[in-house]
């Protein structure tokens, strides 16, 4: 590698790492923003936590990519300009598309680098964060016995507790109801003062009471039996053991949700393409049979009454008997009303079916393209933002950011768009999917072209210019030119 090119690597690799490590960390606030109210109060560990955050920044990698690759280049460009190092390059006679050489190439593997984050790291994120979350949200909120009220946070026991010393952590005025034995109020214990703390694994707590009495009823003999034997027991000081269930973090299976569509790379998505598509031809060809039979038809070209001989190609819509003329037209038409609500019925079913095949049909083609675009997105905003930085000329965090947001908001806003379109069926999944990176593409090459012919973008006058030479083929213009002459 020449020193040239050596130079302009340095030069983009910064920006570029800054970039990724900015744009991570707003995406990370983001995604902690969304679940912090899944992560606060199960008494999670830091390492829990941590390897949440480090999941979550995985998944939001593809989509920092991009944005990284457009700010960046836009940065480089510019502070090239901004420094007459790129004047100086042109002026050493070396053209523009030999200054973007060894960037273009950088941005390829960039590229490259995109779609394997895409193909097998997010899918390993995603099937990691899904059973963290699962198990987090088996976990149980951790006991906070409040004061003044009855707390029923712990399964088959009332808590309540008067007052609390905030320094030591002793309850004072307690009462405990035990519903263990699932026969109501028929256990209490009153104390003066208590304290309760949890084991270290987290599967048992314990409950120290001083100075208290218990107060519990025996059970009946039968079930005419009203009369009740209470027992009273005084106590000094007493210890009781309660079983806690999920209120440890445990973790499960993480291959479990493995199947989920974000879970997968190319290579199963296109196996579930497969099967799917099979699913859904078969359900496509027994729901025509059934619309067949519901419309009291046997076969399909009974339908097509122009395959007939004696029709010759054409149907013969004068030779139709007139059905008012007919003795049994009531009876016909109730028939046909019956057969029409049949095929009605048909086709209500198979729109649940339709829902069931089509829609996880639908959702992995789109995951199945995203896989591409987002490395094609990386290539495109390479072209947009470089080009842009040698017109703009402007280095730093100032303009860039402001330019590359922009650009970066129409491509998320349509791109998100076109997924939801593509999910939805009303487009097709390939369209759906780079709909994004084709809008940008022209915006590409007409900022490409601008920047290598040294073509003034932000000049008035020239665009004025190009507007007067279009209006001139108009007739309404040449109209108005008389006029003022």
């Amino acid at each position: 590698m020449k020193i040239f090119d050596r130079f302009l690597v340095r030069s983009f690799l910064g920006p570029l790492f800054l970039t990724i490590f900015i744009v991570l960390f707003v995406l990370v606030l983001q995604f902690l923003w969304v679940y912090i109210d899944e992560l606060v109060g199960k008494g999670l560990g830091l390492k829990v936590i941590l390897e949440f955050l480090f999941w979550g920044t995985c998944t939001v990698i593809p989509m920092a990519l991009p944005l990284a690759t457009l700010l960046a280049s836009i940065m480089t460009m510019g502070n090239l300009g901004e420094f007459n190092e790129l004047l100086a390059m042109k002026a050493a006679g070396i053209p523009l598309q030999r200054i973007m050489r060894p960037l273009i190439i950088l941005s390829f593997f960039i590229s490259v680098g995109a779609f394997f984050a895409a193909n097998n790291l997010m899918p390993l994120a995603y099937k990691n964060i899904f059973a963290l979350r699962d198990d987090i949200s088996r976990t149980k909120e951790e006991i906070r016995i409040p004061t003044g009220i009855f707390y029923n946070g712990i399964d088959n026991y009332s808590l309540r507790v008067e007052n609390r010393n905030n320094v030591t952590d002793m309850l004072y005025d307690v009462m405990v109801y035990d519903h263990s034995s699932r026969r109501g109020n028929n256990s209490v214990t009153l104390a003066d003062s208590g304290s309760i703390r949890l084991t270290e694994d987290k599967k048992n707590i314990l409950f120290t009471l001083h100075s208290g009495e218990t107060y519990e009823e025996g059970e009946r003999k039968s079930v005419a039996d009203t009369a009740f034997a209470l027992q009273r027991i005084k106590f000094e000081k007493q210890d009781i053991i309660i079983e806690l269930n999920n209120y440890a973090f445990q973790r499960r299976d993480e291959d479990r949700f493995g199947s989920d569509v974000m879970a997968q790379g190319v290579r199963s998505l296109g196996y579930r393409r497969d099967s799917l598509d099979s699913l859904y031809t078969i359900a496509l060809e027994q729901f025509r049979k059934r619309m067949l039979i519901a419309g009291g038809l046997t076969y399909a070209l009974q339908l097509d009454s122009a395959n007939r001989q004696q029709y010759q190609g054409y149907f013969p819509i004068d030779r139709l008997p007139v059905p008012e003329k007919n003795m049994q037209y009531p009876d016909l038409l109730n028939r046909t009303i019956g057969k029409v609500d049949q095929m009605l019925n048909q086709v209500d079913n198979y729109m649940i079916e339709e829902i069931q095949i089509h829609l996880p049909l639908r959702r992995t083609k789109v995951e199945w393209f995203r896989k591409f675009t987002v490395a094609f997105a990386c290539f495109i905003f390479f072209f947009v933002g470089a080009p842009l930085g040698a017109i703009i000329r402007k280095g730093g965090l100032g303009t860039p950011v402001i330019v590359s947001m922009l650009f970066f908001v129409v491509y998320y806003v349509i791109d998100i768009s076109g997924k939801k379109l593509a999910t939805d069926g009303s487009v097709s999944a390939a369209m759906g999917t780079l709909i994004s990176s084709l809008v940008l593409l022209p915006i590409g090459v007409f900022l490409t072209y601008k920047a290598t012919t040294d073509s003034a973008l932000f000049n008035k006058d020239a665009y004025l210019a190009t507007i007067k030479k279009i209006r001139k083929h108009f007739p309404r213009y040449h109209d108005k030119e008389k006029r003022k002459a």
